[in-house]
């Protein structure tokens, strides 16, 4: 007995293996039981088979010819139509080609240009820093400095970021405070020579790159292999003002690290948990914001929990308000 194959909706062009098989053994036995066809009916529905006037029951096949024929008569007049609709849009844009005037036919716009790749985006960085000389504003977010990637990333920007800081550039870059704790951060910052400042917050947008105040580069995908990098002023003056409004909320971490404040025997990043609480947010939610895993949130999390003596999640919402640990003033520096 012949295993049966699953079937999924196609087109002709796209003939199924339950399909072909059946259409094959129709054509050598000249006919096939409509129950046998039951595993393949696109069949019936694409004009293979048609069921003989007498028995309702018995599907004879299609002459192949035949259905070749009338396949490629639909063709042919999907192919008229298109060449119809091409005419058609000669007649109509050839006058107005032949209006006089100058226009702007660059197909990739300067202001705005995509990058696609780790190595294009990396090449377009490295020439962009090749002739900037006064500062460079970073913001790095905790996805992408750990493990492999991280590692990879590293060697190319100190060169360059070398380079740049030696012709009297400096660097300014904001961290996830949760990077506090990645050794090969602080490496690769104390290994520049020169001008280099970096600070903290719990939350960051995406990585950013401005240089000079005249070109920014920032991920135009989820998982970075697309870049855009922007030249268009007004959007880069925008991008670097909501920098340094951040810059100014940040905690100092190099080159001298700021500790900060705990409230209330609450921690900053119990506090800035706890604000992301308050705004319902799932524990997954949480972690992905700040930075960290999952299981490290929720041990923050419960640790919060005991400190407002909390028995419940909509009891620790309502605990934190009261406990005024999310009404202190945000410092400015």
């Amino acid at each position: 007995m012949t295993e049966a194959v699953p079937h999924h909706e196609h087109g002709i062009d796209d003939l199924c293996a339950a399909g072909t098989r059946l259409y094959e053994r129709a054509l050598r036995e000249e006919h096939i039981s409509a129950q046998d066809a039951a595993d393949a009916p696109c069949l019936t529905g694409l004009g293979l088979l048609h069921p003989t006037p007498d028995d309702p029951g018995r599907l004879e096949p299609v002459d192949p010819a035949v259905a070749l024929n009338q396949l490629l008569r639909g063709v042919r007049a999907r192919v008229a139509d298109e060449w119809r609709f091409e005419e058609r849009l000669v007649d109509l844009f050839t006058p107005l080609t032949r209006i006089e005037g100058t226009f702007d036919t660059a197909t990739d716009s300067p202001a705005l240009r995509l990058l696609s790749g780790t190595e294009r985006i990396n090449q377009a960085i490295t020439e962009a820093m090749a002739e900037a000389h006064e500062e460079v504003l970073c913001v790095q977010p905790h996805a992408g400095l750990v493990g492999e990637r991280g590692a990879v990333a590293y060697p190319i920007a100190n060169e360059r970021d070398l380079a740049f800081l030696d012709r009297g550039g400096r660097i300014r870059t904001l961290y996830q405070h949760t990077l506090r704790h990645v050794a090969n951060v602080y490496v690769y910052v104390e290994q520049l020579r020169g001008d280099t400042m970096a600070r903290g917050l719990d939350e960051v947008p995406d990585r950013l790159v401005v240089l000079d105040r005249e070109v920014a580069f920032l991920p135009a995908n989820n998982d970075g292999s697309l870049a855009l990098e922007v030249r268009q002023p007004a959007l880069v003056r925008f991008i670097a003002t909501s920098f340094d409004r951040l810059w100014r909320l940040a905690t100092p971490m190099f080159p001298q690290a700021e500790q900060r404040p705990t409230v209330n025997g609450i921690t900053p990043r119990q506090q800035a948990i706890a604000a992301l609480l308050v705004e319902g947010h799932t524990d997954a939610v949480i972690a992905d914001r700040l930075g960290m895993n999952i299981r490290t949130a929720r041990v923050h999390i419960a640790k919060l929990a005991t400190t407002l003596g909390s028995e419940s999640r909509a009891q620790l919402g309502y605990l934190i308000g009261r406990s005024g640990i999310l009404d202190q003033p945000e410092t400015v520096l």
